[in-house]
């Protein structure tokens, strides 16, 4: 069994000196714990960087700005071997909480608690971070300025939580055995999902989830679409919409995808490549053929998962048919 306790206390070291950091000497501070041929892949409007300046410039220096002090409170905090490419990563995933005392990427201002919700993955080799993706929900923080760019969603609207069993955070190394049984049930879901893609299927029976899923489960989706709870409601509120309103739709692959006990993530860049016909999101159709990034972790109980917790980057999603949320906010806010 690899031990990946010293990537996961890199990480953790990481974590505090972005906490302690200004954005004077963020730059530095991430620049300590990046190889030379760092890339990082961040959402829209982030973008991809390749040094330690450009994520500085793009991502941390307007959040340090706008949100003071800034805490990360993290649900889960894991780290595997991708099955992908043998590669050794670690994830957390939570929310940057903050008082929001200054516009953010056009966002007004609320002078209030917000909360920005996150998920990262860091490639770590030779002990440094080679390759990281940054995932985070740029809409919910719209919705807590008052603002909503998409029509009502189908999903609730909630401060998302962590884990039921409190558990989330696997500073140990956990028993091989279950990441395993973890892998194989949700390499199962991956394979059942894949077979509706190619069959068209959009509406599709309650048992096909069931080979993977509790009838209970919890699904936290990305603000535009909300949160839902049990598989039919499941159904009914997320993935019968997305079924139906994106069509011809190939699944990519994934960049990482590896399981730590119970819990088990992945991302692609993109995952899923697809042409809108009108519905999801209440939005109506059109020819664009575009692509979807998203990031997963799942917790597992007993032989199926129980919990999900998704990020799609959904701006990008727009953008790529022609709707700039961002802008928009920008020249219709003052």
């Amino acid at each position: 069994m690899t031990d990946h306790s010293s990537n996961k206390q890199l990480i953790l070291d990481y974590f505090d000196a972005i906490e302690k950091s200004t954005t004077e000497d963020i730059s530095y501070t991430i620049d300590q714990f990046i190889a030379d041929d760092y890339h990082w892949y961040g959402v829209y409007p982030f973008e991809e960087q390749e040094n330690a300046q450009g994520v500085a410039k793009a991502f941390w220096i307007p959040f340090l700005s706008a949100w003071s002090p800034v805490r990360r409170r993290q649900d889960v905090f894991m780290g595997g071997t991708s099955e992908i490419d043998g590669t050794q990563w670690v994830t957390s995933m939570g929310h940057f909480q903050g008082l929001f005392d200054n516009d953010w990427l056009g966002i007004p201002a609320t002078g209030k608690l917000a909360y920005l919700r996150y998920a990262e993955f860091h490639n770590i080799k030779d002990g440094k971070i080679v390759r990281s993706s940054f995932f985070c929900d740029i809409i919910g923080v719209m919705h807590q300025a008052g603002i909503d760019p998409l029509p009502m969603q189908t999903g609730a609207s909630v401060i998302v939580p962590g884990p039921k069993t409190h558990d989330g955070i696997q500073i140990a190394n956990q028993p091989e055995s279950e990441s395993q049984k973890t892998m194989a049930v949700l390499n199962q879901m991956i394979a059942d999902l894949d077979e509706l893609n190619h069959s068209g299927e959009g509406r599709y029976p309650p048992e096909i989830l069931e080979r993977s899923w509790h009838s209970d489960m919890s699904w936290y989706g990305p603000a535009g679409i909300g949160s839902t709870y049990t598989i039919r409601r499941y159904q009914e509120q997320h993935s019968y919409p997305f079924r139906e309103g994106l069509k011809d739709k190939v699944y990519n692959g994934h960049i990482c995808r590896y399981a730590d006990g119970d819990y088990a993530c992945f991302f692609g860049w993109p995952n899923l490549t697809h042409t809108p016909t009108g519905g999801f999101l209440g939005l109506p159709g059109n020819d664009c053929r575009v692509d979807m990034r998203v990031v997963d972790v799942y917790r597992r109980d007993g032989d199926k998962l129980a919990e999900n917790w998704v990020i799609i980057d959904l701006p990008w999603w727009l953008k790529q048919q022609g709707v700039d949320i961002l802008e928009r906010c920008k020249n219709i806010t003052y």
